[in-house]
This record gives C-alpha cells, structure tokens and sequence, in this order.
C-alpha cells in the first residue's frame, strides 16, 4: 500500500450531497448503542462516553469515518510495532512489562476505533497495512533496543500531535471528540514513559519537551514529526514580543498540531 492508496482510503471525498445527507438519527443511535455495549466490553470505554453515543447524530458520519480511519491507522502502526518488539525479544527484562501494558492500550484503542466505525457509524475499518519498521534498512529497531526506545518517542510524539490535529474536524461529535481527547492523552504518557526509559538508560538527557523543533539523538529521518515546533506565535499573537521570554523556552510552551498530510508522510516512511 502507497501513501496515495492510504489517502484515498482515509480520506474520502464526503462532498457529494448523498455524503452529506448521511446521518444517524437518535432511534438509531440508541439502537446501536446496545450492539455495541455487548461488543465492546474488553475496550473498557468509560461510561460518559458511552452515555454519549446518541449525541453522533449531530456529526457528518463520513467525515466522521474518515477522521476515525485516519486514527485507526496510527493505533495500527503503534500496536505493531510494539507487538513486534516483544516477539523480537529486543525489549530489556527489565522494562518488558512496560510494553506490553502500552501494546496492551494500542490494541485496546484499536479494537475501540473499529467498533465505533462498524457499528456506531455503520462504516468500513481501514485494514491493518503492512509495516516496514526499518524504513527500508534504514533502522534497525528490533534487534537495537535504543533504536526501539527512539522509534517508540518518535511515534508516540506523532500519536499526540495528529490526535490535536484532527480535534476541530470532530467537534461537531461529542463522542469522537470525547474519545480522541482520551487517547491524545494517553499517548503523551506513553511519550512521558518512553522519554524516562531512555533517560535511565543513559541513552540520551531526553527533556519532557521539545525546544524549537529540535529531535536530538532521534534518527534524521523522524525530523519530520517535530516540524513546526519552533512555533512562538499562537492565536496571531508573537508569544516572545508580548512577554520577552526566550524562544526556546515559548516553543517548548505549546505542542503544535500535524495535519493528516503530515502524519501520513510520516507513516508513509514505515509502510512495506
């Protein structure tokens, strides 16, 4: 799978008027809600979302769709790649049972976000694609456990980031905005936990932030998941002029979203 092939399926023209005229309206809503609480129970939604489920009518079910295969992507590539990692016995004894709690939360998000498109939604998951985790030979991440802990930040990063990105484009739905603002914050802590591994591993003196786009020991090729953190305006306003605080320390002060375009190139590295 190409990256067009992977933008054409995630992302669908929901322009024509029978794609606007999509909805669900609450009858169905409500009756879809009981399929899905019988089917979702290893997913341990939390109940407000749950309680939330009738309010999808308000939203563009296919833009919803679209938006929701997106993400189901990334959680693809994330549990993957951590799957992998365990099989591959590249992981320290000493941290295995941190990664597989995180592969754990990845395949729960995953099964979460192919119900709700199936059954709350009425769509069409993306399939799994194939990975290639070494970039074409360009990593080696199962067989370097540094390169596994760098790879992981740098993906976690991403997961944060796109999980911003696509926020405005599922407002009008309290349940997806609800559930993406659930996982964007779990995959900061996973960022949070991976930056400590590395730390304690003497791998790299990795800050909790990233300082004007910076990637550090990172490899090269993941620049691309920090462009734009050099930021120092928000909301039009140049952050350093309104409070003479160093640039370094106001780009550290905001994450900056990516958009569909950019998180695709990003994964588009690892796709076979």
């Amino acid at each position: 799978m190409n990256l067009l092939k992977l933008l054409d399926t995630m992302c669908p023209d929901t322009k024509t008027p029978e794609e606007k005229d999509t909805f669900f309206s609450r009858r169905d809503a409500f009756r879809q809600f009981g399929d899905l609480s019988k089917k979702m129970a290893m997913a341990a939604i939390p109940l407000g979302i749950l309680s939330a489920l009738p309010k999808v009518a308000k939203a563009d079910t296919a833009s919803l769709i679209g938006v929701l295969n997106y993400a189901l992507t990334l959680e693809h590539l994330e549990y993957r790649y951590y799957q992998t990692g365990i099989e591959s016995n590249v992981i320290t004894s000493a941290d295995r049972v941190i990664f597989q709690k995180i592969r754990d939360h990845e395949l729960a998000h995953v099964k979460f976000l192919q119900e709700v498109i199936a059954i709350v939604l009425g769509g069409t998951p993306v399939e799994e694609p194939n990975f290639d985790f070494t970039a074409g030979g360009n990593f080696a991440p199962f067989t370097d456990y540094p390169t596994f802990l760098a790879l992981s930040q740098a993906f976690e990063d991403t997961g944060v980031r796109a999980y911003k990105g696509q926020a405005a484009n599922v407002k009008e739905s309290d349940v997806v905005l609800t559930a993406a603002l659930s996982i964007h914050s779990v995959e900061a802590r996973h960022a949070s936990m991976v930056r400590r591994l590395r730390t304690k591993k003497g791998q790299d003196t990795v800050k909790g932030w990233i300082t004007n786009g910076s990637i550090g020991s990172l490899p090269v090729a993941t620049q691309a998941i920090y462009a734009g953190e050099e930021n120092v305006s928000q909301g039009g306003v140049n952050v350093v002029s309104l409070t003479g605080i160093d640039a370094g320390a106001v780009s550290e002060a905001w994450d900056e979203p990516l958009t569909d375009q950019q998180v695709l190139g990003i994964a588009s590295l690892f796709l076979a």
